[in-house]
Order: structure tokens, then C-alpha cells, then sequence
């Protein structure tokens, strides 16, 4: 059970905010994010009476990610790829129905006895990016795991999230944060400016095709990185199967093998169920290597084909045209005509 803090539960706008996120995640079913099953309030509570708002979700018997990290990293290489796969698979989940998660750090990765991971605070996130800047230190703590554009203050997307986890993975092969500061506003200027260091220095196991897609995850501009979780999902799994031949060290767990948790309904009585936001909508352009494979071109393909055929079509028609001059026969050579020789007189 999460509580509200009093000092945000009293902004009426912020509350309402709160409400709206919460009852969106709570509307996402998937076998890597915490189910939230109850969102609600309660009077009279000490002290002084006042009201307590909170959120009733899923309990993990496990760690969360960031406890790992301190006692673990850096992770093998296939244990860090595992990880990050399940985090994105989670994700992508929350992505393909409207929402972004806005605070992704190892401290809301929870992973069960059994390695599977969950996702948490989804919606309680989303919620507190509405605050004002000032109360950013506040709320967000460290802002280690800023995407850039979050970090000027602009509004986050599903490449937001991509970075976040590009960091988290970053800090699992390494051992390190890619950007270290004493203050939050040096590191958002290192996020906005600053290239993140390579991950060889530190950890000269990690392979070159894996860097380079954790970097990429890691650019400045949100269209360079991968453009949901789901996206780069797929990437790191093609990585997996193709790149390195990596093994999973936790145990690879399918989200048939567990079973699907109810999708509550949540609001206040008489309302309707609260229903998902609009899906955000990608391009599947990623560049090599590792590209998304997008189907066939069908344009190029049917060129192809209208071309063989048109050659075909030729082959009959050449043929006759060389046989009629066979037929004619060669026309005889010209005569050559002697040329006078010129002499000197006697």
C-alpha cells in the first residue's frame, strides 16, 4: 500500500492528476508490471483528522533492481540483457496503451526470487511530472535517470522511457552511472550535453554490438533512440539471438507461465471504468545495426517482377528479328578498286 504525501495531497489539481494516472495504470495487465487493484481514500485519520489517499498494488516477495546493482554489478553480460528485456517488455506494455512512465530507476524494478521482473509506480510517476520545477529534487530525488528533454522541462515520451532504461542497463554492465554530479542541475546538464562515456573502459567484456545499442538508447535527441520500449525490446532480442549468442543467467520466464492478474475496476460510484489513453504512434525506422525488419518492399518487388517479364516478352520478338536477316543473307563486300601507283620519270 502506497500513501500519498499530505503536502501533495492537499493541491486540489495535483490530486486530480493523481487520480487520473493511477486509475490509467491501473488498467494495465501484463506479467512485468505491479497490478495496482485499488485506489481510494480514507477520512478521520490522525493526525488531526485528515484524509489519506492511496493505492492498494500487487505484492512482490523480492529486491528491487537498485539493491542488485550496489551488491552485484557489473551484472554478466546475459544476465543485464535479460533484465533489460523484461523492463522493456513491461514498458512496451504500458506504451502500446497511452502511457509513459516518466521515473524509470532500478529503485521501481522490482525482481522476484524467481527473476522475474516487475515495473512499479506507474502512474504515481506520471503524476508527480506535473509538480513544478522547484519541487523537482523533492520528488524525483536523483535525476541520474533524466532524458534530456525531461531535464529541460519539455513533456516525456516513450523515447523518454527508452532512455531511462538505456541508463539502467548502462549502470548494469558498468557497475557506474554514465553521468555522476553532486548537484541535480550539473547533471542535467550533463544529460543535455554531455556524450555518455563508452562502456569498455569499465567493463572491457561488455561486446561492441551491445554498447553501441545501449548508446544509441542514449542520445541526446528523442528521434535517435529507439522510439518505444517495445522497439527496443525487439533489438536487444535480436541482439541476444544473433549478436553474441548470450544465454539468459536468470531463468528466461514466458508470460503465459503466469497467470494473468484481473484488470480492476476503478473509480467512483456510478462512474464508468476509466479506459486507456490514446496509443502513442511510431515509426519503425531503426537504422543498422540490428534494424527492426519492417516486411518485404512490395513497390521494389513488384518492379522487380513487371521487368523479368518484359524481358521475357522480348526474347520471341529478338528471335524472329534475327532470323529474318539470317534469311536475307549478307550483303557481298565491295570490290576494291585498284589505286594507280605513282613514278619517278627516267
Amino acid at each position: 500500500i502506497k500513501v500519498l504525501r499530505q503536502r501533495f495531497a492537499q493541491d486540489p489539481r495535483f490530486l486530480e492528476r493523481f487520480r487520473q494516472e493511477a486509475q490509467a495504470a491501473a488498467n494495465l495487465s501484463h506479467p512485468n508490471i505491479v497490478t495496482i487493484y485499488d485506489i481510494g481514500s480514507d477520512d478521520g485519520m490522525p493526525p488531526a483528522g485528515e484524509t489519506w489517499h492511496y493505492i492498494v498494488m500487487e505484492y512482490v516477495e523480492g529486491r528491487n533492481l537498485k539493491d542488485w546493482i550496489r551488491e552485484s554489478a557489473p551484472f554478466p553480460i546475459a544476465s543485464a540483457v535479460e533484465i533489460a528485456l523484461q523492463i522493456c517488455a513491461g514498458v512496451g506494455h504500458a506504451h502500446r496503451h497511452g502511457l509513459v512512465h516518466c521515473d524509470l530507476k532500478p529503485q521501481n524494478i522490482l525482481i522476484t526470487q524467481g527473476g522475474m521482473v516487475k515495473v512499479t509506480d506507474f502512474g504515481i510517476a506520471r503524476a508527480y511530472a506535473t509538480i513544478t520545477p522547484e519541487e523537482t529534487d523533492s520528488v524525483w530525488g536523483t535525476p541520474h535517470y533524466f532524458a534530456p528533454e525531461q531535464a529541460a522541462g519539455e513533456s516525456p515520451t516513450p523515447a523518454s522511457d527508452v532512455y531511462s532504461i538505456g541508463v539502467i542497463l548502462y549502470e548494469m554492465l558498468t557497475g557506474r552511472l554514465p553521468f555522476q554530479a553532486k548537484d541535480a542541475r550539473t547533471l542535467a546538464l550533463m544529460h543535455l550535453q554531455e556524450p555518455p562515456p563508452p562502456l569498455h573502459p569499465f567493463n572491457p567484456q561488455v561486446p561492441p554490438q551491445l554498447e553501441q545499442i545501449v548508446l544509441r538508447a542514449l542520445s541526446k535527441e528523442p528521434a535517435a533512440r529507439y522510439r518505444t520500449a517495445e522497439q527496443f525490446q525487439r533489438i536487444l532480442r535480436r541482439y541476444r539471438e544473433e549478436g553474441e549468442g548470450v544465454t539468459s543467467y536468470y531463468a528466461p520466464v514466458s508470460p503465459e507461465a503466469y497467470p494473468q492478474a484481473p484488470v480492476p475496476v476503478v473509480g467512483a460510484e456510478g462512474e464508468a471504468p476509466v479506459g486507456y489513453a490514446q496509443p502513442y504512434e511510431y515509426e519503425e525506422q531503426v537504422a543498422e545495426p540490428y534494424a527492426v525488419a519492417g516486411g518485404p518492399d512490395w513497390l521494389a518487388w513488384f518492379l522487380s517482377v513487371v521487368a523479368i517479364l518484359m524481358i521475357l516478352g522480348l526474347i520471341p520478338l529478338w528471335a524472329v528479328v534475327y532470323r529474318s536477316y539470317q534469311a536475307l543473307g549478307q550483303p557481298p563486300l565491295p570490290t576494291p578498286t585498284p589505286r594507280p601507283t605513282a613514278t619517278a620519270p627516267p
